[in-house]
């Protein structure tokens, strides 16, 4: 999870602030994104964290700044390719915080995948529900959240019983069309409480829950969907949309930056997780069948 401030309200209207045209071939034509020498992606990995962690750099009992283990390294192994029925999947341990992230930058795109989770857990959330996400319009250099394990970001969240929840990473913001219901999210029982249907609640916050559980039974693959044009998202899981987002950007100094595009990250935190079939297109509208959600 993240700890960041940002605002995320719902504006009476929306207004399209910025343009853009794909940056991915071929058009409109579903492209995989997973091989078995992941030869799309690059790795990075920061720490084992542990449930002392308070957001500042690690130090070593001398008081010295413990360095990341950084890019490319992929100590323990914590992302490998296996199979599953005769094709590759994605498993990430978690045992050590980070991040699978793709070479390229995507901008007005349907991106689709399966998720699954494994069984193991590590320190911090032994006791917390297993998590991992899904990031996009990935940019700038890795670390530079609060666990200091990912790009400035926009988050896909994919956690037990939350599979579609937004968090921003960094200093990212969105506008949001759902409501926060009150709660601990990191207990079995927020993940089972009823949620308001997509609507048009206001927040202050750097997260918002998404509308509905629709999360695939324990032990089953959950199809979760991204849809991303110009400065609109759609978060959808099991071909339900949970979550509607617009004006993407970021803050800098209190300046608003619109934030179309980028790289696509999944994360490495604390939990086993498994990902396949991951399939991305690009997209030249937002498909008629989501457009109604934005009027």
């Amino acid at each position: 999870m993240k700890k960041t401030i940002i605002n995320t309200v719902l504006p009476a209207a929306f207004a399209l602030l910025f343009i853009g045209s794909s940056s991915f071939q071929p058009k409109n034509k579903w492209t995989s994104l997973l091989d078995i020498n992941l030869s799309q992606w690059e790795v990075y990995q920061s720490y084992r964290h542990t449930t002392s962690y308070n957001g500042n750099v690690p130090s070593g009992e001398n008081g010295k700044t413990i360095e990341p283990i950084g890019y490319n390294k992929n100590e323990a192994n914590v992302f490998s390719v296996v199979e599953d029925s005769g094709e590759p999947a994605l498993k990430i341990s978690g045992e050590i915080y980070g991040c699978v992230y793709t070479k390229q930058e995507y901008e007005n795109y349907h991106l689709k995948l399966k998720v699954k989770w494994g069984v193991q857990k590590w320190e911090p959330r032994k006791d917390l529900l297993k998590d991992s996400g899904l990031l996009y319009h990935s940019v700038g250099k890795a670390g530079v959240d609060y666990w200091r394990s990912w790009m400035l970001a926009q988050e896909f969240q994919i956690m037990e019983g939350h599979m579609g929840d937004y968090w921003s990473i960094a200093n990212s913001a969105i506008d949001i069309r759902a409501f926060i219901p009150e709660g601990d999210m990191n207990t079995v029982a927020s993940a089972r409480q009823p949620f308001q249907p997509v609507g048009a609640g206001k927040s202050v916050s750097s997260f918002c829950l998404r509308s509905e559980d629709h999360e695939s039974p324990e032990g089953e693959w959950t199809n979760v969907e991204l849809v991303c044009f110009e400065d609109k998202s759609l978060h959808i899981v099991n071909g339900h949309v949970v979550m509607v987002l617009q004006n993407s950007r970021y803050v800098v100094d209190g300046q608003e930056i619109p934030l179309t595009k980028g790289k696509i990250q999944l994360q490495s935190e604390a939990a086993e997780v498994f990902y396949k079939e991951i399939q991305i297109r690009s997209i030249d509208e937002m498909p008629k069948k989501y457009a109604a959600y934005f009027k």
